[in-house]
């Protein structure tokens, strides 16, 4: 993975903040909707040298009063201000740092509330794409186009090895992008990105120099579901931090005739989310 993290990621959050949303004016010819690193600068209070030294990495350990100007511009999430801040404590990050085992093992008080979200699609899964348990809502959803192949299970080698999963997500590439900024959000073992690379080879390596460490909470996925049919689903995804950074992802159907196509294939009762 790119070396320079932690300028991937100041550029991608540029490239997604309007001049209109940090009060500047939007006119002008502009390669990218998003701000311009002089623009950055400015409202951050440094030069516009010294950012694009950080961009591309030749200064990799800006101070936290540095950091904190940018966060501002930038529109940063609490959540993102934490990435930023690691990533300065661990830059360069590769993919042979390993400082913490993935997860193996879910304990019981895990697997009950995920019984308690039945019908729902849930599934807890470790930090490198592994799924340890899931909820029968999911092997309805998860099963037919096969995604839950394989012992365990793993997000990333399905999206990115198996050849379904380009016919299952419509969004196929940004399905695959936020499974790189998962991958690169937490310790991710060696030999699983040497075989993601020697199966795939650019299609996740391009992604992992290009796709900042911090995939999206929430949002919606559409899915052309076997059985079913074409599918809305909303997705929360929660990291629980106490249990070696599992993340609990839930996904419901976001509208009526997604929940009805769910009803179709589940002995439980959907509602829409």
């Amino acid at each position: 993975m790119s070396e320079n993290e932690l300028g991937v990621f100041l550029r991608a959050r540029r490239a997604e903040v309007t001049p209109a949303e940090v009060g500047l004016p939007s006119g002008g010819r502009r390669r990218t909707p998003g701000l311009r690193r002089t623009e950055v600068a400015m409202l951050a209070g440094i030069s516009p040298e010294y950012l694009t030294r950080i961009e591309q990495g030749r200064d990799r350990h800006p101070s936290p009063q540095v950091l904190a100007a940018l966060a501002g511009p930038l529109r940063l999430t609490a959540a993102e201000r934490a990435h930023l801040y690691r990533l300065t404590r661990t830059s360069p990050v590769s993919c042979g740092r390993l400082t913490t085992a993935p997860a193996r093992s879910v304990r019981e008080g895990l697997r009950a509330i995920l019984a308690q979200l039945e019908p729902a699609a849930a599934m807890l899964v470790n930090q490198v794409g592994d799924v340890l348990a899931f909820t029968a809502g999911l092997r309805s959803l998860g099963g037919p186009i096969g995604l839950l192949e394989g012992d365990p299970p793993n997000l990333t080698r399905y999206v990115f090895a198996d050849p379904r999963a380009r016919r299952a997500f419509p969004d196929w590439s940004q399905v695959a992008d936020e499974q790189v900024a998962a991958l690169k959000d937490g310790p991710l073992r060696p030999e699983f990105a040497a075989e993601l690379t020697a199966l795939v080879g650019e299609e996740f390596t391009e992604r992992a120099e290009r796709v900042p460490g911090l995939p999206r909470a929430h949002g919606l996925l559409r899915l052309n579901h076997p059985e079913a049919g074409p599918l809305r689903l909303s997705f929360e995804t929660m990291v629980l931090p106490g249990d070696h950074g599992l993340r609990l992802m839930v996904q419901l159907p976001a509208d009526e005739p997604t929940a009805e196509a769910l009803r179709r294939i589940s002995p439980l009762r959907l509602v829409a989310g």
